[in-house]
């Protein structure tokens, strides 16, 4: 897993897992503590997530709501896309442009 960018946007590549969360959590939460505004999580290049990395993503959101900030998810793929609807969570996060169930790709 790979973290770029800054305290306003950040593009994650990889896996985030289980082996990687602690490191993304670290960068995610120092991203949310020294910036201002939205911070923008950039998933295009995320190859897949699991539960942990799935936590890491929802502790991100929380703690940023505890900063004034907000969390904003771009470019979920498309089987993630269909785990968030899936658990309800698209209904919680910020995402840009919107899930709608409908409009998922089937698996």
């Amino acid at each position: 897993m790979h973290i770029r960018g800054d305290h306003a946007e950040l593009a994650v590549g990889g896996r985030l897992d289980v082996r990687s969360a602690a490191d993304a959590r670290t960068v995610l939460h120092t991203a949310l503590d020294d910036g201002h505004g939205d911070l923008v999580l950039d998933l295009t290049g995320l190859d897949s997530w699991d539960a942990t990395g799935l936590g890491v993503i929802m502790g991100a959101h929380r703690r940023a709501g505890r900063t004034g900030r907000r969390l904003v998810l771009r470019g979920v793929p498309p089987q993630m896309q269909r785990l968030l609807v899936a658990t309800r969570l698209h209904r919680i996060l910020a995402i840009e442009g919107g899930l709608e169930a409908e409009s998922l790709p089937r698996a």
